[in-house]
């Protein structure tokens, strides 16, 4: 690693650094830009972990030592900086350890992501980061084996969404679908059996489902408010809906995910 000691938040090298709390901003100047932060010395260890390469770090003096025993093999720049430079660059107070700008990997072809896969998660147009790391969260946790997102799902490599996610998103593969024209003959030519989580007249409930399941599935989660779209829907092969009580119709995105997760991996 070479370490360069950097006295200006307006310097040119700390670019990829800049208004990480722009949400809107970040979301496209990352993917364009090929790269993603990664947040804290454990996240940028896992990242690391799964193959992953840094083109930069980002700390404060007091954490160098720890950040180089992450990278100091490593041929990339260490830029080192006052607690308020590293505020005035990103926008928050950074207190993670450190933050590293990660090349971010080329996506992966669906096919190969669902290859013996058997109960892959598709996240349809969610918005909320935090919902897209819990999803992976329980996607590692209960035993499926790949995510989908569609083309306009928040970016599962979004830092809020790593963090949350714990960095499984760094051990749970995944990729983006194309639309639903095309994404419904990809996934029923592989084998799998499209199962809508969604609310419906005809729905099926999710534990007589488990108890019959298809051999492949590919679990529908839709997007927070408005659900499954309708053409969502329409590739469905079978809806179906966890049964509620209280006056309650629905649960949330993130946690509808880990119990219809739970319910499809118990047998």
């Amino acid at each position: 690693m070479r370490i360069e000691r950097v006295e200006a938040a307006g310097d040119a090298r700390l670019a990829d650094y800049r208004d990480l709390t722009d949400v809107a901003l970040r979301r496209v100047l990352e993917p364009e830009g090929g790269l993603y932060i990664a947040e804290s010395a454990k996240v940028i260890a896992r990242a690391l972990g799964a193959g992953h390469r840094p083109r930069s770090v980002l700390v404060q003096e007091k954490w160098v030592a720890e950040v180089s025993t992450l990278v100091g093999d490593l041929d990339v720049p260490v830029y080192v900086v006052s607690a308020d430079i590293a505020q005035a660059l990103t926008g928050y107070a950074v207190h993670r350890g450190a933050l590293a700008a990660m090349h971010r990997p080329a996506p992966a072809p669906v096919a190969e992501v669902v290859a013996g896969a058997r109960l892959v998660v598709v996240l349809e147009d969610i918005v909320d980061h935090t919902n897209v790391g819990a999803a992976f969260r329980a996607v590692a946790g209960l035993g499926a084996d790949a995510v989908l997102v569609s083309p306009r799902c928040a970016d599962p490599l979004y830092r809020r969404s790593v963090r949350v996610s714990m960095g499984t998103v760094f051990q749970v593969p995944w990729t983006r679908l194309p639309e639903w024209g095309e994404a419904r003959g990809i996934l029923h030519e592989a084998g799998f059996h499209l199962a809508a989580l969604a609310l419906a007249a005809d729905a099926v409930p999710l534990d007589a489902f488990a108890a019959h399941r298809p051999e492949r599935i590919a679990l529908l989660l839709g997007a927070e408010g408005d659900g499954l779209s309708r053409r969502a829907l329409a590739a469905a092969d079978t809806v179906v809906t966890i049964p509620m009580a209280g006056g309650v119709d629905s649960l949330n995105v993130a946690s509808a995910s880990a119990v219809a997760l739970w319910a499809l991996t118990r047998g």
